[in-house]
């Protein structure tokens, strides 16, 4: 393999490059986004759905208890039955009865606000006159809601669709009826149960369908259920169409009675198109972008080790021409000043110290090729931070402020973790890298998380360890603020006392039990040494290092009530 390598030529390797390190990487990761986003929105439109099944559910439900809750009240006053079996022996005896205790009854439901529906009460007790009452006659129960509710024997009251409307009948029979049939029916306002089914937020077409499975509501114009009597089973639906059910369970009038909704497939594959688009937009930004930064540093690299090979092999047929200078500084410059020197040396010297001054030219071209090495190590974060510009500039363009800050303060967090090579640095140093962590947490969770930050300012020249605080604070976004489902809240307080930094971190998560508890505690009272892993006891351990017993580091932490950590460090001012 590295023979191989060893045999490209640079051109080549730079394309291999950009093939293995982006082109594939951001090809392999689109795709991968594009289908967690196409599953992600199905998903999605799902859920929604079924909640807006669920709310037309919930909101017939609650019209039809209201109906049957109606029926009840009339249904378990005695005095109002007793007034209904009794029978009148004058018409002025009705009335005084009415005036006394029905119209009293009947007054009372009125004020209950049940404006959405409309009530009667049948009987063939003929000495009742009038009022919300009405004789039970031969033509009435010929009606087709009468012979249904006939078919139902239970005592709780029964939910029918007749002559485009439902209703809630209740045989009025709690108590002694003098051998009268008594019936209160309940009909609902139709104008309201199709305010449900038509402005629902379910984008497809929905069906109320009864135990037997015929359609008696769909907001389906395409279905003349009102003309018609249609099975649901009956209707063609596409391939492409989603079914939603739910189903009225533990009601008794309400028992068999179905939701069903159909969605076109196509409403969810157009939000997965809207979101193809976007994602074929970012994936030519991220080729475009590197493809040109690429090209031109690949460029600049190619065109002047060419012009410096060809003067190479007019040094071989002992033509020691130099390469006109430019303002080039990077090692390829320094290489091509270093080239001329040495043509120059060796037209001087080539007749007395050729053999050696040949040995020595290897010598200076290998540590030149060690250089562009070199050189090649220095172009990754450079590339980084110049694409990360990038996307932030492109995100003002398009006004995604929000993005682009984050973007900024990412690149930063790099950029300084990559500048620091110093062991220790200032508390407002390390604030600055803790500022660009949070903000990005910030935008993780958007307004399920917030911070503060208190900070003395003597506290801000004070030198630390490199990297000392960010750790515990990383450690309670992602172990403390991740799983807490309310809103999370760290908060950062540093300030000096007397002769000491004291730092502390408290964040309202999940917390710790008590056995977890122990556990950390022994596992921080190990010896060892940690290697390169930033955590918690690498942290404890260097600062063992820098200051062996002067520092105190505690947790405090009980279960669903967060975390407390309290670091002091000796007084050192820069």
């Amino acid at each position: 393999m590295r023979k191989f390598l060893n045999n490209m030529k640079l051109r080549d390797k730079l394309l291999l490059m950009y093939l293995l390190s982006v082109f594939i990487p951001i090809v392999m990761t689109n795709v991968v986004f594009y289908n967690v986003t196409t599953t992600n929105v199905r998903n999605q439109k799902i859920h929604d759905s079924n909640l807006a099944l669920e709310n037309i559910k919930g909101n017939l439900k609650l019209l039809i208890d209201q109906a049957a809750g109606l029926s009840y009240s009339f249904y378990v006053d005695r005095t109002f039955n007793n007034i209904l079996a009794q029978r009148f022996p004058s018409s002025s005896e009705y009335v005084e009865a009415y005036n006394s205790t029905l119209k009293e009854a009947f007054s009372n439901s009125d004020k209950n606000g049940l404006n959405s529906m409309s009530y009667r009460v049948y009987t063939d007790n003929p000495t009742i006159l009038s009022g919300y009452i009405e004789p039970l006659t031969e033509e009435v129960k010929s009606s087709d809601w009468y012979i249904q509710f006939k078919s139902f024997s239970a005592p709780y009251p029964t939910f029918i669709y007749s002559d485009q409307s439902f209703s809630v009948i209740q045989r009025l029979d709690n108590y002694y009826t003098n051998g009268f049939n008594q019936i209160l029916k309940i009909d609902l306002d139709m104008d309201t149960i199709s305010h449900h089914f038509y402005n629902n937020g379910f984008d497809g077409k929905v069906y109320l369908v009864d135990p037997p499975g015929r359609i008696r509501f769909s907001n389906d114009s395409e279905v003349d259920w009102e003309a018609q009597i249609v099975s649901f089973q009956d209707i063609p639906f596409s391939h492409k169409s989603m079914e939603f059910k739910t189903s009225y369970t533990g009601i008794n009038y309400l028992e068999g009675w179905t939701l069903q909704g159909v969605l076109n497939n196509e409403i969810v594959l157009n939000e997965v198109r809207n979101s193809r688009s976007f994602v074929v937009i970012l994936t030519c930004i991220n080729f475009v972008v590197p493809s040109i930064i690429i090209a031109a540093m690949s460029r600049s690299l190619h065109v002047r080790l060419v012009r410096l090979l060809v003067h190479m092999k007019k040094v071989k047929n002992q033509n020691f021409q130099t390469i006109p200078l430019g303002e080039e500084r990077d090692e390829i410059g320094q290489l091509t000043n270093e080239f001329n020197r040495m043509t120059e040396r060796i037209n001087n010297l080539i007749t007395d110290v050729y053999k050696a001054d040949i040995q020595k030219k290897d010598l200076e071209l290998k540590q030149q090729q060690a250089q562009l090495h070199a050189l090649r190590s220095q172009i990754n974060p450079h590339f980084l931070f110049n694409t990360l510009e990038s996307i932030r500039m492109r995100s003002l363009l398009k006004d995604e402020v929000e993005t682009a800050k984050i973007v900024r303060n990412m690149a930063q967090m790099f950029r300084k973790s990559i500048s620091w090579s110093r062991d220790w640095i200032t508390v407002g140093e390390e604030l600055e890298v803790i500022h660009c962590f949070l903000e990005i947490q910030k935008y993780r969770f958007d307004d399920e998380f917030e911070y503060d930050i208190q900070v003395d300012e003597k506290a801000l020249g004070c030198k630390i360890p490199y990297m000392v605080f960010l750790p515990f604070v990383e450690n309670a976004s992602i172990h403390g603020i991740e799983s807490n489902p309310d809103k999370g809240i760290i908060r950062i307080c540093i300030h000096v006392g007397g002769n000491e930094l004291k730092f502390s971190l408290e964040d309202n998560g999940m917390g710790i039990s008590p056995p977890r508890m122990e556990e950390i505690r022994q596992y921080l009272a190990q010896e060892g040494v940690m290697g390169d892993q930033v955590g918690i006891k690498n942290t404890i351990y260097r600062l063992k290092l820098y200051y062996q017993d002067c520092f105190t580091f505690t947790i405090h932490s009980m279960e669903g009530e967060g975390a407390r950590i309290e670091i002091t460090l000796p007084l050192l001012i820069e």
